[in-house]
């Protein structure tokens, strides 16, 4: 069986320890001339005061919550699938764009 791009169809089962999935407040995204990683990122404390970016903001500590290496030519068809999925949510949800970044402004 394909799909209409007569790539296979793809049985996906997740595995029941991973059905609840992690949380992540953010991603990191960098690559290597094979490889893009998706750093899902979750907070691990507020603002640390004593540390300070080269902004002059106090830096906000975060551990990497999951890590996803997925082949370089991958990428372009998750880029179309994240926007058609952006775009269905501001549909549903009746919002006419994104909404602004929301990490905290110490």
């Amino acid at each position: 069986m394909t799909d209409e791009a007569g790539a296979p169809a793809i049985a996906v089962t997740v595995p029941e320890k991973h059905e609840v999935g992690v949380f992540a407040d953010f991603a990191g995204i960098w690559h290597t001339p094979n490889t893009f990683v998706l750093d899902f990122l979750s907070l691990t404390s507020p603002a640390i005061q004593q540390q300070v970016a080269p902004g002059g903001e106090p830096v906000l500590p975060a551990r990497v919550a999951a890590r996803v290496r997925i082949p370089a030519e991958q990428v372009f068809q998750i880029i179309v699938a994240l926007q058609q999925q952006a775009d269905q949510w501001l549909e549903e949800t009746g919002r006419s764009e994104p909404p602004e970044a929301w990490l905290p402004h110490p």
